[in-house]
């Protein structure tokens, strides 16, 4: 059996997306279900030790991601996009794992969309800008959690996650699938 088709679901199931906070010490990740009324499927992070050499935390990455995607067979990774920081060896290893994120996603086919932060903020907290602590009451809220997520992670990966749902829904977006030429 192919990889394609270990990953396939029913067809009437809920869309999943997966969204993804890349990182080498922690990946949050976040998997939410019905773009009409979201809710978590499972969050959490992925977390390798400092002690590891850096290919030692990707492979850990790598295989405990590729069990994550496995098990959930979610339809759509969403994944933040890499900014400039300005620790360069932060964003070297958040770039690394993003790699990770990416090969997996090849290899599974599995379809990648990539949003800022800026673009998360605006989608779940109505302003690009918005602190930290009020993103991840909007998760809480949205999701109709009883509790913020922990770690801060796993919260940052389901906002992404939800940034995408929002896209999909966006009148914009529908508007301009409807108006699309057939093919001809």
């Amino acid at each position: 059996m192919s990889e394609t088709a270990v990953l396939r679901r029913k067809v009437h199931d809920p869309l999943r997306v997966l969204g993804i906070d890349p990182g080498m010490a922690l990946l949050g990740y976040g998997i939410v279900a019905d773009p009409e009324t979201p809710r978590a499927l499972t969050f959490g992070v992925v977390s390798t030790p400092a002690h590891l050499r850096a290919e030692q935390r990707l492979v850990s990455l790598y295989e405990e991601l590729r069990r994550v995607l496995q098990h959930w067979r979610p339809d759509v990774v969403a994944l933040e996009q890499l900014f400039f920081a300005r620790n360069v060896t932060t964003a070297l290893a958040v770039g690394q794992a993003r790699g990770v994120v990416l090969l997996l996603c090849g290899q599974l086919n599995i379809p990648v969309v990539e949003y800022t932060p800026a673009q998360v903020k605006e989608a779940i907290g109505g302003y690009g800008r918005a602190g930290k602590r009020q993103m991840q009451e909007m998760v809480r809220l949205l999701l109709q959690l009883p509790t913020i997520p922990q770690p801060d992670d796993a919260a940052d990966a389901l906002a992404i996650a939800l940034c995408h749902l929002h896209h999909l829904r966006s009148p914009w977006i529908k508007e301009s699938h409807e108006q699309a030429p057939g093919p001809g």
